[in-house]
């Protein structure tokens, strides 16, 4: 271990101490964390902004708006410049940090979902350089998502020096990303919102209280330092008509349209450059700046976070033509930037995209229809919110970003027709937003969130029942009524005498021949009437599958089979059931990580009992464990405990998984916390 880590694990350990004798409630010190989390973050994007315009300024000199500087300087400094970026960014992503590279916003939600909110320290380091000069450069990026990454990658560090559990640890991580947006926009509301709604999906979460602090704290700071002004200079708006609503729907659309549009330039860009285009990855930022340069020369505006043009398009000092044409050419340059591996975010080129957008519909609405609108400037103001909303499927944060902006309600109705409309369009057009979808290509779906997640965990050998009522091939009508009414289920399997199913017989399937039962009890025959539009499920299927299918088909439950070959039913499982085991498998994962939280998070004791004749404890995997996955062990079912958490030794210190996949490969390093019948866990502890 290096003099660096060890006085880091000493630093840690001492100041981790002194707060347990101080006897803090969890909620104090929570809210004192998130504190610090405020203030470091407000700094970073203080730091950060430092540095783009010091980067800027030194690239393209002038003394007037970045842009006139970037227009003045002669064509192969416009050129030269962003390669020169590109070829520092490159090697400095690839080598210290590749989580650096792109938006940034979606490797955060990665390090929630899939690392317990654990993002390495030297990620904010990294970033803060990489993004400052591939946008002080020129590349066509975003300041905020590198604020956003760089937040939340300081509130995991916090975390992590203070010890502090990976369920709480997430909470941490979205103080950081609300204080991030919070100080990139003075807007500390919308800073709370997009950490929940987008970083934590999840409006109700617990720690709301933490996630306002920080925010607060860090719009405070950067007031402090840098003037109570708003991130641009917003005309009033001015609500000219009621017809004018009409106007906005259009505007939601169009919004939308190209909303779908940049997220699919995006992705087309980034997977040509990861899979297609041959080159040294380290070096391609290098072309990225090259087609930068290229473009710069007929439109300058693209280059750089494009605030100047925001603000002309926002004071109507924009020619409707060019706003239009920038539209296209600002998809094209911010794919170009974030395919070759440049890093900055989607923020900036997505109010840029919306204040050209809205400036190009104002003009035409204000020239045909003066008296009832009013000016393109307003506009560009809501279609900022509506590319916001369709790109990031966020219309709360975006219109209260743009409400933030103004401080006008009159702007409220407008904004929240455009905002709508868009994330519907959007929508329908491609289910993914511009960060879930980077997920979605890592194999981490989002579709249904910890549900799903819930849902694939229990199988269907768990849940099914093996006492069921059956209809026999041949049992006439009369006899298929009889059972059904004195049945235990809605749904019966028709089985032949080997046990084979051969269809499904429900209530709704004889209520049609009810009315003729006496005609027809000696006539029809079970394989007459039986419903054959179903599928089977194995015992070895999960939840998930079965919940599908039984959707799938309309059913309330579905014959359960030793194997699709065979077709021999052993059970059914029914909807209920699957209802009741997801309820219980909740509340199993918030008592046990909660209890599990008391070991994880402090040293003083291995063992916890929570109950009469049960406990957790921590244990080293036994030898035969080792080198295979908790699904092959079936340790539920062999040993009778729940792994309820794995820390596993790393180069980069002690890392935590709760609730760890099924297919996780136990190493001789690790140390499993375990829960289960005492005698249970005496048992394991004795297996070789």
């Amino acid at each position: 271990m290096s003099r660096f880590k060890k006085l880091y694990t000493f630093a840690s350990q001492k100041i981790t101490t002194v707060i347990d004798r101080a006897k803090l409630t969890e909620h104090t010190f929570m809210i004192i964390v998130a504190i610090i989390i405020g203030i470091l973050a407000g700094f970073a994007a203080i730091g950060i902004r430092f540095m783009i315009e010091e980067i800027s300024s030194l690239s393209f000199g002038g003394n007037g708006s970045l842009l006139e500087s970037i227009i003045n300087s002669p064509w192969y400094v416009k050129i030269l410049i962003p390669v020169l970026g590109g070829f520092l960014v490159g090697p400095l992503i690839y080598f210290f940090a590749p989580e650096a590279k792109g938006h940034g916003v979606p490797e955060v939600m990665q390090a929630i979902l899939l690392k317990g909110g654990r993002i390495r320290p030297r990620v904010a380091f990294v970033k803060a350089i990489a993004s400052a000069i591939t946008i002080g450069t020129g590349g066509s990026v975003g300041r905020e998502g590198p604020i956003i990454q760089i937040g939340s990658s300081l509130g995991s560090t916090v975390g992590q020096f203070f010890k502090i559990p990976s369920k709480k640890l997430k909470t941490l991580v979205g103080c950081g990303a609300a204080a991030g947006i919070a100080a990139a926009f003075n807007a500390p509301i919308a800073g709370a919102l997009f950490a929940v709604e987008i970083i934590l999906m999840d409006f109700a979460v617990a720690q709301f209280s933490p996630i306002v602090i920080s925010s607060v704290m860090a719009t405070v700071i950067s007031h402090y330092y840098e003037g109570n002004f708003a991130a641009f200079s917003v005309p009033e708006y001015s609500y000219a008509s009621p017809y004018e609503l009409g106007f906005y729907f259009i505007l939601g659309a169009l919004a939308g349209i190209v909303s779908f549009v940049f997220i699919k330039v995006l992705y087309f860009s980034e997977e040509f450059f990861d899979n297609k285009f041959k080159f040294p990855e380290y070096f391609k930022p290098v072309i990225g700046g090259l087609g930068i340069g290229l473009t710069a020369l007929i439109f300058p505006q693209v280059m750089g976070v494009g605030y100047d043009s925001i603000n002309n398009a926002l004071h109507g000092r924009m020619v409707w033509d060019i706003a239009l044409a920038l539209v296209f050419i600002k998809i094209f340059a911010t794919s170009l930037t974030l395919g070759t591996g440049g890093s900055g975010g989607i923020f900036a080129p997505s109010l840029f995209m919306g204040a050209t957008l809205g400036a190009f519909f104002g003009y035409f609405v204000n020239a045909y229809f003066p008296d009832i609108s009013a000016g393109p400037g307003a506009y560009a103001l809501v279609a900022m919110g509506g590319l916001v909303a369709g790109t990031t499927r966020a219309p709360i944060t975006a219109i209260i970003i743009v409400f933030e902006l103004t401080n006008d309600y009159e702007i409220i109705l407008p904004l929240m027709i455009t905002c709508i409309i868009s994330t519907i369009l959007s929508t329908r057009l491609s289910r993914e937003s511009i960060y879930t979808l980077k997920l979605l290509l890592r194999n981490i779906n989002l579709k249904e969130g910890t549900e799903t997640n819930v849902m694939e965990s229990i199988f269907v050998k768990e849940v099914y029942s093996k006492d069921y009522d059956s209809i026999n091939v041949s049992d006439n009508f009369s006899r298929i009524v009889n059972k059904i009414i004195r049945g235990k289920g809605p749904d019966y399997p028709v089985i032949n005498n080997k046990g084979v199913i051969t269809g499904l017989i429900s209530m709704h399937d004889i209520k049609d021949y009810l009315f003729d039962r006496d005609s027809l009890s000696n006539l029809l025959i079970a394989s007459d009437i039986a419903n054959h539009n179903f599928e089977c499920i194995t015992v070895d299927n999960n939840c998930q599958t079965a919940l599908d299918k039984i959707s799938k088909y309309n059913l309330e439950g579905l014959p359960v089979v030793e194997t699709f070959n065979s077709r021999n039913v052993v059970g059914m499982i029914w909807r209920r059931d699957i209802q009741d085991a997801y309820q219980k498998e909740i509340e199993r994962r918030e008592i046990t990580s909660n209890l599990a939280s008391r070991i994880t998070m402090r040293e003083e004791e291995k063992t916890v009992q929570f109950l009469e004749g049960y406990s957790i404890t921590e244990i080293k995997p036994p030898n035969s464990f080792i080198d295979k996955s908790i699904r092959e062990l079936n340790i539920r079912a062999s040993y009778g405990v729940d792994v309820l958490s794995i820390k596993s030794a790393t180069s980069e210190g002690e890392i935590i998984k709760a609730i760890p996949s099924p297919e996780y490969i136990i190493r001789k390093e690790d140390t499993l916390v375990i829960a289960g019948e005492i005698r249970s866990i005496n048992l394991l502890k004795n297996v070789e």
